[in-house]
């Protein structure tokens, strides 16, 4: 049997990668220069940074331009329920939460037009918002309301329906169903600045649409959020409780 010696940069990335998984090296703390680091491992700085960019694809360091190496922080994980919005009780209570919601009017086009069941061209409100955990991106979300649905006031700030927003839950009522369509997908160049997402980090995408009794389509909703951020939860009734419970 021939046994392979690991590379030089894959035995830096090991040795690093211990001393932050033992704690010698603290989370959030910046690592030494990269000249410094190829100083003390004697390699050159190319074989350094190779090193670097293996901590950095399994997430356990991040280069942030100007400023360094540093040690990334776990993120913590937002809960998406499903039919609801994107914060469970808990995570809603968190302070450290934020969320940015612009609302303007746009035209309705391409694949709204085909959610809504609207004409090209129809007046849409548009509830655009992003979350942020300090510095960190949560989420991101575009929420339709056909326009005549939109009670006055709603694009001024109203604060129910701002309330809402910041839940990323479902704004329009009211509504008799809500069908979400999942899927995990490589992040396109806005969703991945906007997120600060890494290059292999997937994100999870839903589609939300909620229709009233007759079956309008009231709301469409596109939410995106970095795959290791957030967990979704789906609670299925059973159908034969509900009859019992209405009959």
């Amino acid at each position: 049997m021939i046994w392979s010696m690991p590379s030089r940069h894959h035995e830096i990335a090991d040795d690093l990668r211990h001393q932050i998984t033992t704690g010698h090296i603290k989370l959030g703390e910046r690592l030494p220069s990269e000249a410094g680091l190829a100083d003390r491992y004697k390699v050159s700085t190319v074989t350094l940074r190779r090193a670097l960019r293996v901590l950095q694809g399994a997430g356990l360091v991040e280069k942030i331009h100007g400023k360094g190496n540093f040690v990334r922080r776990p993120p913590r994980k937002i809960v998406y329920v499903g039919g609801w919005g994107t914060l469970d009780p808990w995570t809603a209570a968190e302070t450290a939460v934020r969320v940015t919601v612009r609302t303007i009017t746009v035209p309705a086009q391409g694949r709204l037009t085909t959610l809504l069941k609207v004409p090209t061209g129809s007046p849409l409100a548009e509830f655009f918002c992003i979350s942020h955990e300090g510095e960190s991106p949560q989420g991101l979300a575009h929420i339709y309301i056909p326009r005549d649905l939109v009670p006055a006031g709603v694009l001024d700030d109203a604060p129910s329906r701002r309330d809402a927003a910041t839940r990323f839950s479902v704004l329009s009522s009211p509504r008799a169903t809500v069908r979400e369509t999942v899927c995990a997908r490589p992040p396109t160049p806005d969703e991945a600045s906007a997120l600060q997402l890494r290059s292999a980090v997937a994100v999870l995408a839903i589609t939300r649409v909620a229709t009233d009794a007759s079956g309008r389509a009231v709301e469409a909703a596109l939410l995106v959020f970095p795959g290791d951020r957030v967990e979704a939860v789906f609670t299925t009734h059973d159908m034969t409780d509900e009859r019992q419970k209405h009959g």
